[in-house]
């Protein structure tokens, strides 16, 4: 047969394929997110997350050499206070467990770079995402705190905060509180794409930060909607926003292809609880090859355009890279 084009001829062999990839993946690209609890001497394996823990912050400087013996130097981290009221003070404490474990980690491992998660969820004692006029997230009142929250981090130690909490305006407060504060140069990474999806659920277990009533549609997005997407995202860059993110990553290949293609700023994507869930259990049950599916997956969020990745695999993939399974 007479063909002048063959694409098979780029796939005859592994040197050739790598060579044309079209998606690279670096473990520049990734972060790890982890849990922090209050004690002393916890590795608090999470039920519904096999193989990702709470650590109280005695036992986290384990974790955070192993990552960067893997190449891992990017963490986010989450706090689980023993604590919780109203207005989530301990989110915004001096000492708060977050607080206290950024001080630890940064003084022992200065090389590692510290993102803080700036939400209530996880500290307020209805589970919401800011302070409650009556069943209503009170949008307005809560950025106040938000701000407080990410410069109780940043004075800590973190190197960038991430609001995920989903209320408006709250970009631009923590921009002003920041520079407010002196911390001209700390990045935001706005969570600026959050849906209000069912792939969060082991989180809401790991974090203990499931609402006690009601649900978070009123602030988190319709996953029905696309257009949604792009006016939340140009919203967040306007207010000062310097890397963007899409919750979940996953199902949501298209929006983040959307994001990337309307904004001049990195994107992430961040591969959730439910994700990792679903290929643990799939792994674990032997009807698929665990490495080769969160490989998949990680290549899918690139090739939809995201520049950073957030994956509780964020181990297992650069393991994956220094075998040649992805790159």
């Amino acid at each position: 047969m007479d063909l002048i084009h063959r694409p098979r001829r780029l796939r005859r062999s592994e040197t050739l394929r790598k060579m044309v990839r079209e998606t690279r993946v670096s473990k520049s690209s990734l972060i790890y997110p982890m849990f922090v609890v209050e004690g002393q001497n916890v590795q608090e394996e999470i039920p519904s997350m096999a193989g990702q823990y709470r650590w109280s912050i005695d036992r986290l400087p384990e974790q955070a050499e192993a990552l960067l013996k893997l190449g891992v130097d990017k963490v986010m981290l989450f706090g689980i206070p023993g604590h919780k009221d109203a207005c989530g003070s301990e989110a915004y404490a001096e000492h708060g467990v977050v607080q206290e474990a950024m001080r630890a980690l940064k003084a022992r491992f200065p090389e590692l770079y510290l993102i803080g998660d700036v939400c209530m969820c996880e500290y307020t004692s209805h589970g919401h995402c800011g302070i409650l006029d009556g069943d209503y997230v009170d949008n307005d009142r809560t950025l106040e705190y938000l701000a407080k929250i990410a410069v109780s981090q940043v004075q800590a130690g973190a190197d960038m905060v991430a609001p995920s909490d989903m209320m408006d305006g709250r970009v631009a407060a923590i921009r002003d509180a920041l520079d407010d504060a002196g911390y001209v140069n700390t990045p935001i990474l706005s969570y600026a794409v959050k849906y209000a999806s069912s792939f969060y659920g082991p989180f809401r277990d790991a974090a203990d930060s499931a609402p006690a009533f009601g649900d978070r549609k009123q602030y988190q997005m319709d996953y029905h909607n696309s257009r949604e997407a792009v006016k939340e995202a140009l919203t967040d860059v306007d207010e000062g926003a310097d890397l963007l993110m899409v919750k979940p990553a996953m199902a949501y290949g298209d929006i983040i292809a959307r994001v990337k293609e309307v904004t001049d700023v990195p994107v992430a994507a961040y591969s959730v609880s439910g994700e990792y869930c679903m290929v643990k259990t799939c792994g674990r049950l032997g009807y698929v090859d665990e490495t080769a599916m969160l490989c998949e997956i990680a290549a899918s969020a690139f090739r939809a355009g995201a520049d950073i990745y957030l994956s509780y695999f964020a181990p297992e993939l650069a393991r994956a890279m220094d075998e040649g399974r992805i790159g």
